[in-house]
């Protein structure tokens, strides 16, 4: 018997979505604090401490601390929003991505109630589903593989919605078979899939190919999800066009006037 609760969804946009869910009576979505973009009058907000799935219950409050404890270890806030719909007629709240790229929708049932994801690529569930962490065992994959040793595990039998940027892409992994990425690009994968990290070739190439100095390495069975633009490469090209902006002093630097200059458009000293 499913013990996640069951939730309908829709998603909206194409560079920069969000999922509108439908929630019966007594339903429950869970979310990051900050992820909420509307909802309908009759869902009651909450906010509790730990990830929301209700299965630190009994465990006393040592059990609720080491489910928070995990929850900031694997990058997220200490506390979690709920969000449950108290009318008998469904009604809708919807969620946000927080930058330009796709949702994934998961469904864990389908993946042996398991994933394991970057840290911050969580943005909401279905009541029911546990967050934990996943500590990586290979040094390599630990100190070079992008997202250190602590990674996300979702535990349960329920929706998932994960956020990545850029165009995503899933592939599925033979027995066998590897794929090596950048390891900025790993979104999540399923369990069975072996994640390390290896040189990436030469010196030569690994000093000025551009690439980096590792790779990260997928070897199957198993299903993985990749990103074509991570959010710390994004956010590296707005830092570097940002202090190229900053240290030409002229705020229209990137217009044709900004490079000619006002004054000598007109020959004027």
């Amino acid at each position: 018997m499913q013990k996640a609760h069951e939730v309908d969804y829709q998603i909206f946009g194409d560079d920069v979505q969000f999922v509108e869910i439908g929630l019966d009576y007594g339903e429950t979505i869970v979310a990051e604090p900050g992820a909420m973009m509307y909802m309908d009058q009759s869902i009651e907000m909450d906010t509790v401490f730990g990830d929301g799935s209700g299965k630190d219950k009994g465990k006393g409050f040592k059990g609720i601390l080491a489910t928070a404890g995990k929850k900031v270890l694997t990058g997220e806030n200490l506390f979690t929003s709920t969000f449950t719909n108290t009318s008998p007629v469904k009604k809708a709240i919807a969620f946000a991505a927080p930058y330009p790229g796709k949702i994934i929708p998961v469904e864990l049932m389908e993946y042996g109630g398991q994933l394991i994801c970057q840290r911050d690529a969580y943005l909401c569930s279905a009541k029911g589903i546990e967050i934990t962490i996943a500590f990586q065992k290979k040094i390599g994959a630990g100190f070079f593989g992008g997202e250190g040793f602590i990674m996300q595990k979702l535990l349960g039998d329920g929706l998932a919605f994960l956020h990545a940027g850029g165009t995503i892409i899933k592939k599925e992994l033979a027995a066998g078979e590897m794929l090596k990425l950048d390891t900025g690009c790993l979104v999540a994968f399923t369990q069975g899939v072996d994640y390390d990290v290896q040189f990436a070739g030469n010196v030569k190439s690994a000093l000025f190919g551009g690439e980096g100095l590792f790779l990260a390495t997928l070897r199957g069975p198993g299903t993985v999800w990749l990103q074509s633009l991570p959010f710390s490469r994004m956010a590296d090209r707005i830092f570097t066009a940002s202090r190229k902006a900053g240290g030409s002093g002229s705020k229209n630097e990137g217009s044709l006037l900004g490079s000619i200059g006002i004054g000598n458009l007109f020959g004027e000293d």
